[in-house]
């Protein structure tokens, strides 16, 4: 069963707090996802303990385990940003399909343990990284490719965002 894919700009969160989950991106520095991602990877590995969580609720909403695959990947993807405008003056960021990414990668089959590990990993390494961005690199900039701009800041407010809001989509 395939997923309508969300074509939405979600950018819009880091100017007003997000209704459904609640989140205000606006507010978050590096420093602040730093810290507070190591708090929320226990509930993604709380809800990937759920017995039917490779179900899909719906016909059109992910499964836990098909959200918390694509959480992981988040992970890495922001990882591999966030050191693009650490190292480079500028970048653009090349595109991805996140619902292209969860089918070529199968993520309904994948297996919920793996998983959760690897959300531990990701998560920690990516902790790692926001808390190594001094105060003075806040303002560097990265651009996706509809010309949207990011500084360092902004782009940790997006990310936890995105860790939330998905946490909130699977009630965890």
């Amino acid at each position: 069963m395939v997923i309508t894919p969300d074509s939405k700009d979600w950018t819009w969160v880091l100017t007003r707090p997000c209704p459904d989950c609640g989140f205000e991106a606006a507010t978050t520095t590096p420093a602040m996802a730093a810290s507070a991602l190591p708090e929320l990877l226990p509930r993604w590995h709380a809800v990937l303990r759920r017995q039917y969580a490779a179900e899909r609720p719906d016909g059109h909403t992910w499964s836990v385990l098909e959200y918390a695959c694509h959480v992981r990947d988040v992970f890495g993807l922001f990882d591999q940003r966030l050191h693009l405008m650490l190292e480079s003056d500028d970048p653009e960021f090349a595109n991805w399909d996140q619902d292209q990414a969860c089918l070529d990668e199968d993520y309904g089959s994948s297996d919920p343990a793996a998983v959760s590990a690897a959300l531990l990993e990701a998560g920690a390494e990516i902790a790692a990284s926001f808390a190594a961005v001094s105060q003075d690199q806040w303002s560097r900039t990265g651009r996706r490719s509809d010309g949207k701009v990011f500084t360092i800041r902004s782009f940790s407010g997006y990310f936890m965002h995105d860790i939330v809001h998905h946490l909130h989509d699977v009630d965890g």
